[in-house]
């Protein structure tokens, strides 16, 4: 497939957006291969993603974004981006010791099914290391105190930062790192960094929420991918899913099950992130 420019944007709606971003492209011959849209009707905003050849257009990358840049400053818009498919996206995991989403992601890219520069992944427990050094992918040890006061574990944070920052990702993914990632930490990754949290949110937010399903007699449990933020388990909504379950299933079943749904949702929402399909609009997201 040919490299493919991807434009995405959010701006207050109005008659005319999509004729404007039409005429715009058909004036330098872009040639449009995907487009999505929808507005809002309670917030009255609008959102789209255009996908282009890239070879259609008279210009690169850095041009098209100076000239979008204009168009998007007419429309009002400070939610817009443009990005090159051709660019591999740059991608570091962080996890611990439970192991079923990093393999998962670890399949997915040796199959080739999920295209990225897995430039690292960094783990607070050495479990994983075997797996992921086996895959051909630096692994990095960065031992946390234990307990749960955040004050003891910024120094560990900060390592993990550097290491993240060294790679420069498009993605940030914690793949069941069981850390609660600090504030500051947190609005340096804005927009890059997904959890997968055990648990269809916002039901069952924290700790051990397949136990809190079961003591609530639940009959479905799920997954949700969502962007982090410091409000914890609370950050914008990427994908989710659920499956069955019923009163002969124990604590032990409900986390058994979940892992499989865990593991697709956290695949499809890195993906869709990955593709350029999300669009952030307060606590919100667009899926395109």
């Amino acid at each position: 497939m040919s490299a493919r420019f991807v434009i995405t944007l959010g701006c207050p709606d109005r008659t005319g957006i999509v004729a404007r971003i039409a005429t715009f492209l058909a004036d330098h011959g872009g040639w449009i291969v995907e487009a999505g849209y929808h507005t809002d009707v309670e917030t009255g905003w609008f959102f789209t993603r255009q996908v282009v050849r890239a070879d259609s257009l008279p210009f690169g990358l850095a041009e098209l974004r100076e000239r979008f840049a204009q168009v998007a400053d007419e429309l009002g818009s400070t939610n817009w981006r443009v990005s090159d498919t051709s660019e591999r996206r740059r991608v570091v995991l962080l996890v611990s010791r439970e192991g079923h989403c990093l393999h998962d992601l670890l399949g997915r890219v040796a199959s080739g099914e999920l295209d990225v520069d897995l430039r690292a992944v960094i783990g607070n427990h050495p479990r994983l290391r075997g797996i992921t050094e086996a895959h051909g992918v630096p692994f990095h040890h960065v031992p946390f105190p234990a307990g749960s006061d955040p004050d003891d574990k910024g120094a560990a944070f900060q390592e993990v930062r550097a290491l993240v920052e060294g790679h420069d990702p498009h993605a940030i993914v914690l793949a069941r790192f069981m850390q609660i990632v600090p504030p500051a930490v947190c609005e340096e990754w804005a927009g890059r960094a997904l959890n997968i949290h055990h648990s269809f949110l916002p039901s069952f937010a924290g700790a051990r929420p397949y136990h809190q399903a079961y003591e609530r007699g639940v009959k479905l449990v799920g997954a949700t991918c969502h962007y982090v933020t410091p409000e914890l388990d609370a950050g914008p909504i990427v994908e989710q899913d659920v499956i069955r379950v019923d009163h002969t299933d124990a604590a032990t079943d409900m986390v058994r099950k979940g892992r499989d749904i865990e593991k697709v949702v956290l695949a499809r929402g890195l993906r869709a992130h990955l593709e350029d399909r999300v669009l952030v609009h307060d606590k919100r997201t667009v899926v395109f």
